[in-house]
């Protein structure tokens, strides 16, 4: 069976009340119970954090054998910012996919550098909440 983590990073524990005109209605709970029901042959796991050194040990906990398919990691803000979850990405086993609910390219200037992408598989970006699915299925194929 497939394992796969999802980690969300700050301000993503807001999904479905936070400018839902970007980032859509439904909460992060609600949608991780629909994918959960889709991919009923491959164990997914949720972590949140708004903490940076929280999502660090999130990832050298998981990242080294720990039997996980893939990361799929949703940074927020991070994203722009830390090269220390950079580092940690790049010091880990697991691969990890970057992944964004919106289209960071079609926002303000800051967030067009992702210091996180040069040291992930792939990038998925500006597809809502299905982002996360396209990343599952990166993983899976």
């Amino acid at each position: 069976m497939a394992r796969i983590l999802i980690i969300n990073g700050p301000n993503l524990n807001l999904l479905g009340v936070r400018e839902p005109d970007i980032y859509g209605r439904l909460s992060m709970e609600d949608y991780i119970e629909a994918i959960k029901a889709d991919y009923p042959d491959v164990e997914i796991d949720y972590y949140q954090s708004n903490h940076e050194g929280d999502i660090i040990d999130r990832l050298h906990e998981e990242g080294f054998d720990s039997g996980l398919s893939g990361i799929i990691l949703n940074a927020g803000a991070y994203t722009h910012t830390s090269l220390a979850i950079a580092d940690a990405i790049k010091a880990i086993k697991v691969a990890v996919i970057e992944v964004h609910i919106s289209n960071v390219h079609a926002r303000e200037a800051i967030r067009h550098t992702s210091l996180i992408s040069p040291v992930c598989r792939g990038v998925i970006a500006g597809f809502g909440l299905d982002s996360y699915r396209l990343a599952i299925e990166a993983f899976l194929y």
